[in-house]
């Protein structure tokens, strides 16, 4: 499994590039509804990688993740997508929603199996 750095500094830089290639081709995604769409999907992955980073930033030094790091990567999703299209902001924030139940699920999962190898031991 990664370490936290290593995991923090992959998150920011693809973070970086997939919000240059989105600002670089903000007219093509405000072009149609399907690439406005899709203009909404990529801003929902720049939340998850901005989620990540914050999270891991605050797990390396000592923090405990909270729903702040939530609301935080969500803003700045939402920023970036109002920056692309204005239905983008909608499908950014429907799929962020989707992307953050899906987080929030395997979370768990991954607590209950990290949880019973420790009982069985």
């Amino acid at each position: 499994m990664a370490s936290t750095g290593r995991s923090m500094l992959l998150s920011l830089l693809l973070f970086a590039v997939t919000l240059s290639l989105l600002e670089m081709y903000r007219a093509k995604f405000a072009s149609s509804e399907l690439m406005t769409i899709a203009g909404g999907f990529i801003c929902s992955l720049l939340f998850l990688l901005l989620l990540t980073f914050i999270g891991n930033y605050q797990e390396a030094s000592g923090d405990r993740t909270g729903w702040g790091a939530v609301v935080v990567a969500q803003l700045v999703a939402l920023i970036v997508a109002g920056t692309v299209h204005r239905v983008c902001i909608t499908t950014c924030f429907l799929f962020s929603a989707g992307l953050l139940y899906e987080v929030d699920k395997l979370s768990g999962m991954i607590l209950a199996r990290s949880e019973s190898k420790v009982r069985r031991h």
